[in-house]
């Protein structure tokens, strides 16, 4: 089965959906790309002539190109202030749909959505494309190795200074709201634990472009005694670490370092006499399935293979919105200087 799918929201992040899209052989011949959504009628138009989709119907209102085009999903790649109505109508509507992160404005429209893709009995799942890759699939395969022992703590620093210009610089809580949440989100999936409590400290710096909190310190708690902290800025000039942070993994028995981008280090404890006892290099094996590292089109192949099976998709909403519930929760620590219990 051939799936019609819209695209609602045509703006520079759709293309990689779409190059995803036609990367990949088996998703290329299930989704075939029905109707554009976009305010800007022209934005939509350059889309559809730059990836030969002429005979996609093109429109404003997302209701009505369902209806023209009696689509069966919807990628929702709207500015998070209108995901909530876009994934509402989508679902009201029978289609399925696969969203950009986060899932949703608040945890209340979270929960909300949720609820109506049970009632509707359809999949609302997101794109949390950076947990679909080499680095961190190989993070999760070693920790349950057990190579190091039980885990204890996972540190992440992540420093660049990215001028994207647009919505961006103008958002609230830019660092935590738009790239955080994917370090956050793979943590939790490398730890497979949940998250219980936060402490967070946001920032502005000096020099910043962004107009508010483009920096954030948090300290996250999960279960089992789990310890995840956060170091970040979106407005660090000179060396920067890799989009995917730096990551050190600490637990009963030895370490695991990951630059972020190719190179892994993984020690154990040494038999050397003295204060510090050395250590011995342990071996990080690949990535057990290669099929799911490659981000976006990973994520849209679980999410297509879902729908096709009945099962839940890693990145389904209700699981999904734990990640968002670090954000919000490490949002209301800064604003309240308090720690904050997580209870999604």
């Amino acid at each position: 089965m051939k799936f019609g799918a819209i695209l609602c929201g045509c703006g520079a992040m759709s293309k990689g959906w779409l190059r995803a899209i036609a990367s990949n052989p088996q998703l290329a011949d299930s989704i075939d790309i029905v109707g554009l959504v976009d305010l800007n009628r022209e934005t939509a138009e350059k889309l559809a002539a730059e990836f030969g989709l002429e005979s996609a119907v093109i429109g404003s209102d997302l209701s009505e190109v369902i209806a023209a085009t009696k689509a069966d999903l919807v990628f929702d790649i709207v500015i998070p202030a209108a995901r909530y109505d876009v994934v509402s109508t989508a679902l009201k509507a029978g289609c399925h749909v696969l969203s950009e992160k986060p899932m949703a404005a608040s945890l209340a429209e979270g929960a909300a959505l949720i609820d109506l893709a049970a009632e509707t009995g359809r999949i609302h799942a997101v794109i949390q494309n950076r947990r679909f890759i080499s680095g961190i699939r190989r993070l999760r395969r070693f920790v349950d190795s057990g190579a190091i022992g039980e885990l204890t703590g996972i540190h992440c620093d992540f420093f660049l200074a990215p001028h994207f210009g647009g919505f961006r610089e103008e958002m609230d809580n830019v660092l935590l709201l738009d790239m955080a949440i994917h370090t956050f989100d793979a943590a939790r999936y490398v730890a497979d634990r949940k998250p219980l409590a936060v402490y967070c400290v946001e920032r502005n710096p000096k020099g910043s472009w962004y107009r508010h909190a483009a920096s954030a310190n948090a300290i996250f708690e999960f279960s089992d005694d789990i310890v995840f902290t956060y170091r970040g800025s979106w407005c660090a000039e000179g060396e920067r670490t890799s989009w995917e942070s730096q990551w050190r993994l600490v637990g009963s028995k030895g370490m695991l370092t990951w630059d972020g981008e190719e190179n892994f280090k993984a020690t154990v404890a040494g038999e050397e006499p003295g204060l510090l006892r050395g250590s011995a290099a342990v071996n990080v094996p690949g990535p057990e399935h290669e099929a799911e590292t490659h981000g976006h089109a990973s994520v849209i192949a679980d999410f297509i293979a879902a729908i096709r099976t009945g099962k839940h998709p890693e990145t389904v909403n209700s699981d999904n919105i734990r990640s968002l519930a670090m954000v919000f929760g490490a949002i209301e620590s800064a604003k309240t200087g308090k720690r904050i219990e997580i209870s999604a």
